[in-house]
């Protein structure tokens, strides 16, 4: 998180940042006034900090940080290189997904995930945009949120996508999918419904964005970054982080809403049933 975030970071704030990063162990032992002192901030300083990384206070940061210290070796990130083993690729890729997934997991903000899930109950119509890798997981959830009974829409392309939203209305909810957080097309997605007065949710990689700061509702996977190398395994980490958020998002509205949600599943089995064993309606 402070890796990500620092360089976006007011200079007290990134000193406080850079000091935790380069002593890690030395800063969970000390208080807001210790640390800022250390840092030739202030206490005042590391609380700002604490605020910037949607955290809770000192002890939260410090118990992340804490956790952080305590992650085994062999499930950090790394890149697939040319003449990888068959081995190396199983186990790279595998430790790559588990350490995406798990950083995603601490980084979920509970009251941002509750209301998304509210929104996403109450809305009348969904709208998932996103462009290239992020279109797939659009599509990904339109095929979920289906399985409720909403009116869902997904779409990569940025004229589409438009005509729906352009419609949108206080009741619906657009949702818009960037690793990045910068995506244009779907910036402009998000600036429209906000202009319609529909509710807008984003899915970035963690820390300040034009379109997470856009959204009325950011929410974040691991900010494991996509390095410049020949087969990109950071997207394919990205990717299933992504996945995992929409994933978490659609049980939660499930579970909130179980005897609907039960209902609308039987005759969607009922239906699968006529289509495969030509049974009555």
């Amino acid at each position: 998180m402070l890796q990500e975030i620092q360089h976006k970071l007011p200079p007290s704030e990134k000193k406080v940042a850079e000091f935790i990063i380069s002593s890690p162990h030395h800063a969970i032992s000390l208080t807001a006034t210790q640390l800022g002192e250390e840092s030739r901030t202030s206490s005042a300083a590391v609380i700002r900090l604490c605020k910037s990384l949607g955290l809770k206070g000192l002890p939260d940061l410090k118990l992340r940080v804490s956790g952080d210290l305590q992650k085994s070796p062999e499930i950090q990130y790394s890149n697939i290189e040319p003449g990888e083993t068959q081995q190396a690729i199983v186990d790279k890729l595998t430790n790559n997904a588990v350490h995406a997934l798990q950083e995603s997991a601490e980084l979920v903000n509970y009251e941002s995930l509750a209301l998304a899930v509210e929104k996403l109950q109450k809305a009348e119509k969904i709208h998932f945009f996103g462009v290239g890798a992020s279109g797939i997981i659009a599509q990904d959830a339109r095929q979920k949120f289906l399985r409720m009974n909403k009116a869902v829409s997904s779409f990569n392309d940025v004229h589409n996508a438009a005509m729906y939203v352009a419609n949108a209305g206080e009741q619906d909810v657009v949702f818009g999918i960037s690793f990045s957080g910068e995506t244009f097309e779907t910036l402009k997605m998000l600036q429209l419904a906000k202009a319609r007065g529909a509710a807008t949710i984003s899915l970035t990689r963690y820390g300040s964005s034009t379109i997470a700061d856009t959204a009325d509702i950011p929410l974040f996977i691991s900010a494991t970054r996509e390095v410049p190398a020949p087969f990109r395994s950071g997207a394919t980490s990205s990717r299933l982080a992504q996945l995992h958020l929409i994933d978490i998002l659609f049980v939660s509205v499930v579970t909130d809403q179980y005897e609907e949600a039960s209902d609308y599943l039987k005759e969607i089995k009922s239906a699968m049933d006529f289509l495969k064993k030509g049974q009555k309606p």
